[in-house]
């Protein structure tokens, strides 16, 4: 297939072309040309700023386009009519942040969707993201009806994660020691591997698929506390948990990667059948670890990790809760 690729040289983008070359598939990316330009010299490259001319992609058909990096409904939609003639699938990669209500457990495709007070907003904050991708799958929708397969990932982790969210648990428990850990152990959580997530999208988008699919995992449930076990046997530390109450973080105004306080229970159980269904592979947590680490290890000795508490303020942390149970 020839397959047009808007982003695609950053994590998720980054591994759905790795997993589409992998497949056999011609590819040809649209981007700035600003992130990681040297990746895959062997590539067909489009540079433009989606957001004010897409004049480039004119003249042009592919078999399927992926749209990775669409946030804003006005831009979404002007790419989305732009290639409405030169592809015959649309893919979005949207959020399960689009869902109105996350105190609802096992949400499903069908679930309500956030609205804005304001629908012309164009400003990305914690609070208008979900709505905002709500609103973009609705443009991909409207614009090529019948032609368009929507994503909803939860938590996307592995390597080449520059977030961090996910690479902060095996990395700091690793180094061993008393480890703040949030929660209840028996919470859930979710999250799914870059690569099982990738080379879904590619076999989706080969066979020509459509509609909607959330797309986290694992397939089981997977509870704070196995994780946190999992992390520790895998990099043979000798961390020791210590299981802070929820109210205590909240009041320190700590929010920990990954893990979800229960207000919020609903973004930790979504329901992903209709995925599995379709045929979504997830491998087992040991290998995510395991890969996570060998990335994380390659980095600079001297790199800051994007996500979770730096020693001294998770040190300080435990001496206020150790005090606090006294």
């Amino acid at each position: 297939m020839d397959i047009l690729v808007i982003g695609g040289t950053r994590f998720l983008g980054r591994h759905i072309v790795e997993a589409a070359l992998a497949a056999g598939h011609r590819l040809t990316l649209f981007n700035r040309g600003q992130t990681n330009p040297e990746l895959f010299p062997e590539v067909e490259k489009l540079h433009g700023d989606r957001t004010m001319d897409l004049s480039v992609l004119q003249g042009r058909h592919w078999d399927a386009a992926i749209d990775i990096c669409g946030y804003v409904p006005r831009v979404v939609r002007a790419s989305a009519e732009a290639l409405a003639e030169a592809v015959d699938q649309y893919t979005f990669i949207s959020s399960i942040s689009v869902y109105a209500d996350f105190q609802r457990p096992g949400m499903d495709e069908h679930a309500p969707t956030g609205v804005l007070t304001d629908p012309t907003t164009e400003e990305v904050t914690n609070e208008t993201y979900g709505p905002l991708k709500a609103l973009c799958e609705q443009a991909v929708e409207q614009t090529l009806p019948g032609r368009a397969l929507i994503i909803r990932p939860g938590y996307i982790v592995g390597p080449d994660d520059h977030t961090d969210r996910f690479t902060y648990w095996p990395h700091r428990i690793a180094l061993g020691g008393e480890v703040l850990a949030p929660g209840d152990p028996e919470a859930p959580v979710q999250f799914i591997d870059v690569r099982d997530l990738s080379e879904w999208i590619v076999r989706m988008v080969a066979v020509g698929a459509i509609g909607c699919y959330n797309a986290t995992g694992p397939d089981y449930r997977l509870e704070m506390g196995r994780l946190l076990a999992e992390c520790k046997q895998l990099t043979d530390s000798d961390a020791h948990f210590v299981w802070v109450d929820e109210s205590f973080l909240e009041a320190q105004h700590v929010e920990p990667p990954i893990w979800t306080p229960s207000r919020e229970v609903g973004g930790a159980t979504i329901d992903c059948q209709h995925a599995l269904e379709a045929g979504l592979i997830l491998r087992p947590l040991s290998e995510t670890i395991r890969a996570t680490l060998a990335w994380d290890i390659s980095r600079p000795a001297n790199y800051t990790l994007q996500a979770g508490l730096a020693p001294e303020r998770e040190a300080d942390l435990l001496h206020q809760w150790h005090e606090s149970i006294q």
